[in-house]
């Protein structure tokens, strides 16, 4: 693989970060009831971490001599993240955020496998370092989802 195919990966990453703190954000907000509660708080606390891995991925762009993308590039992807008609339809959140984690690690993965193939060691710590702050966020929310598909 090339360091364009690393780049085109930096900047999906980047791009869905972003679209990640959006969401996050827009569900934290809308959510309603009691058993909201504590994944509203957890969606605060993941849209500050979401926000620092955007901000980590554009950093990393800067020093591969590109530009991080702005927002005229931008494609809108996490179709299950939207907040629902029903604001107290917590499950399909979870879902949503499993969704999005399923596809960051995704990325992240493909980001490792690129960077090592085009022998740069700083992208592929850095892709190994978000892929397991994605990897946890997906064990919370799985583990949020035992409990609601118990009830």
């Amino acid at each position: 693989m090339s360091d364009q195919t690393v780049t085109e990966l930096l900047k999906r990453a980047y791009f869905d970060e972003l679209e990640t703190v959006m969401n996050y954000q827009a569900n934290a907000i809308a959510l309603d009831g009691v058993r909201a509660e504590e994944i509203k708080e957890s969606l605060k606390q993941d849209v500050q971490e979401e926000l620092g891995h955007a901000e980590q991925l554009g950093q990393r762009l800067k020093q591969l001599d590109e530009c991080p993308p702005g927002s005229a590039e931008f494609e809108a992807r996490q179709e299950s993240l939207q907040p629902p008609e029903d604001t107290t339809d917590v499950l399909s959140v979870i879902n949503g955020v499993l969704d999005a984690e399923e596809d960051a690690i995704s990325t992240y993965r493909s980001l490792v496998s690129a960077a090592a193939e085009a022998d740069d060691p700083v992208t592929e710590d850095l892709a190994v370092t978000l892929l397991a702050d994605e990897e946890a966020h997906r064990t919370e929310f799985r583990g949020f989802k035992k409990e609601y598909e118990r009830d």
